[in-house]
């Protein structure tokens, strides 16, 4: 597994290329559809990881409080997963970036990241949000999650984000992201 992480104010920034349903977080963040009610990428593989309660739960939220609005999240428990918790967070469609997409990713990011700090995680694995069907393309999302990740390091009580990225394309992309903003990596595993 290749691994590239960051030593910054606050705690620890990483990239690693890996299975996100097997990370040994506290908490784990699916990009999800505002149904919750689970589909491809990584929202489907979160929801065959923690099993049938996982679309129990999000059924739950859903119809007490309705669909989940682009750029909120919302979290229930891990289930089978070996995270404690699941941080459900809908990022925006990219629709060209001039319908607030920056905005609404930036607020998935953070909005996760109040939900790891309200619940207790320490360290939050997040996927490439919106990078993949939803079409945000990978060299503008990476340098806006990734600084949004930085400067919340440095006043939550988060102590780690590990990003978890699926094949060498998206590697790249947010290997190079990550070097143009927060210089060479402290450690990496090849």
């Amino acid at each position: 597994m290749k691994k590239f992480c960051w030593n910054l104010e606050g705690g620890a920034l990483c990239l690693l290329q890996g299975d996100i349903t097997a990370a040994r977080v506290d908490a784990v963040v699916n990009a999800a559809n505002s149904s919750l009610a689970g589909g491809g990428g990584v929202d489907g593989a979160i929801h065959r990881a923690a099993g049938p309660q996982l679309l129990e739960a999000c059924m739950r939220i859903v119809a007490e409080q309705g669909r989940l609005p682009a750029g909120q999240a919302v979290t229930t428990p891990g289930f089978n997963m070996p995270a404690k918790y699941v941080i459900h967070t809908v990022g925006p469609i990219w629709r060209g970036g001039n319908a607030g997409e920056p905005e609404t990713l930036r607020s998935a990011w953070l909005e996760s990241l109040r939900e790891a700090e309200a619940n207790g995680a320490a360290v939050v694995a997040f996927p490439a949000i919106s990078t993949g069907v939803y079409g945000y393309p990978v060299e503008l999302a990476a340098p806006l999650a990734l600084k949004t990740a930085a400067e919340s390091l440095a006043s939550m009580r988060v102590e780690a984000v590990h990003v978890y990225l699926h094949g060498e394309s998206s590697w790249q992309a947010w290997s190079v992201a990550a070097r143009d903003l927060l210089g060479e990596p402290h450690e990496t595993e090849q």
